[in-house]
């Protein structure tokens, strides 16, 4: 139910910042989203292991009842003045059932594969097949509803496709590789549990630095896709460098290529979520954002077992030594760069439509078209 609540208050506050905000100064305001990530990330970590060392682990839950409360107290009076658009709607009901029970088969098939259950096995096969199966039967619902949960409208929108890939890919990418860099950290590079975990703060603050950049500097700029286009690519060539010389250089150096990489993500979240709300229909703001990070979550657990496949197969034989351990993540660090190359790629297709001025002009606009 807290998934279900959280997951619905990611897209509802990007929609919000769509509905009052120009397009052209949206991706000022996406630094926000990145900077909570960030203090999230940092904290969230360190208040739930003194919660569950000092009180109980049930805490971690409790806590978001008063944090609840404050953010429903400064935020409803304010909401408040925001205009109502009445639109009738009808949820699709079917439609929910099946992603839900596609994705639950899918992740649950990705989660046990290859750890507690060979990916051989015929459970983890019925799985995916019962998954894949859903998935058809969705697109088919889609296909037919008259008001559909994922209109095919926005699916088949060449901005939201391009879009949503290259953020699939990119924070799929990101998020696989930081799950595993504390593995990496203690096993190639000797160190302890918490220093590990320190070693991830490039990944953060990198983040915020291209975000910042990216949401700054988009609104001025006729070609705003460029920036993310730079990001991903030299986001690439760092992991490919770290992939070829993880055992040749130093610490130090290793960081500054992760912040790289981090840089790179942070200038790609707040481009392609600007230029799919640009890109759709007012009403189909909210619809367009949460299928966005939908995707880009399902994309970032998908990339997380395949990441985990690849380290599982390479390491064959538990390495010996450090330099053994640097060889095993030599492939998760290529395919690093191929995720961060496949985001590049998406970057070139999408078109760029230019940012309106006002959230009218948006509005006008995209009707025309």
């Amino acid at each position: 139910i807290q998934g279900l609540g959280g997951g619905g208050l990611i897209s509802l506050s990007q929609t919000i910042i769509a509905d009052i905000i120009a397009p052209k100064e949206r991706g000022k305001y996406q630094i926000f989203f990145a900077s909570v990530y960030l203090l999230a990330s940092l904290m969230g970590p360190m208040l739930g292991g003194f919660l569950t060392e000092h009180l109980h682990w049930s805490f971690i839950f409790w806590i978001n009842l008063p944090i609840g409360l404050i953010a429903w107290v400064m935020t409803t009076n304010t909401l408040k003045l925001l205009p109502l658009h009445h639109r009738p709607h009808r949820l699709d009901i079917p439609g929910s059932i099946l992603i839900v029970l596609a994705t639950i088969t899918l992740m649950l098939a990705l989660d046990e594969g290859g750890v507690r259950i060979p990916w051989s096995s015929p459970i983890i096969i019925g799985t995916l097949i019962a998954s894949f199966v859903l998935w058809i039967l969705f697109i088919m619902r889609i296909r037919a509803a008259e008001e559909p949960l994922i209109p095919i409208e926005i699916l088949a929108n060449p901005v939201v496709s391009t879009a949503t890939i290259a953020a699939l890919f990119s924070m799929g990418t990101y998020v696989a590789t930081t799950i595993f860099m504390p593995v990496y950290f203690e096993s190639a590079r000797g160190m302890s549990a918490s220093d590990s975990g320190l070693a991830l703060m490039p990944f953060m603050v990198g983040t915020v630095v291209g975000a910042t950049l990216a949401g700054q500097t988009m609104g001025r700029l006729a070609h705003y896709k460029r920036l993310p286009l730079g990001g991903t690519l030299i986001a690439a060539i760092a992991a490919l460098i770290i992939a070829f010389y993880q055992n040749h250089i130093s610490i130090v150096a290793l960081e500054a290529l992760f912040t790289v990489i981090a840089i790179g993500l942070g200038t790609v979240l707040p481009t392609t979520t600007v230029a799919i709300q640009n890109a759709v229909k007012p009403h189909q703001l909210g619809t367009a954002t949460g299928a966005m990070n939908f995707f880009r979550q399902l994309g970032s657990a998908l990339l997380v077992a395949v990441f985990g496949a690849i380290l599982l197969n390479a390491g064959q034989g538990a390495p010996e030594t450090a330099s053994e351990a640097g060889d095993r993540f030599f492939v998760m660090f290529l395919a690093t760069a191929i995720g961060f190359a496949i985001s590049f790629v998406a970057l070139l297709f999408m078109e760029e439509k230019p940012l309106r001025s006002s959230a009218k002009e948006a509005a006008d606009a995209v009707i025309v078209d």
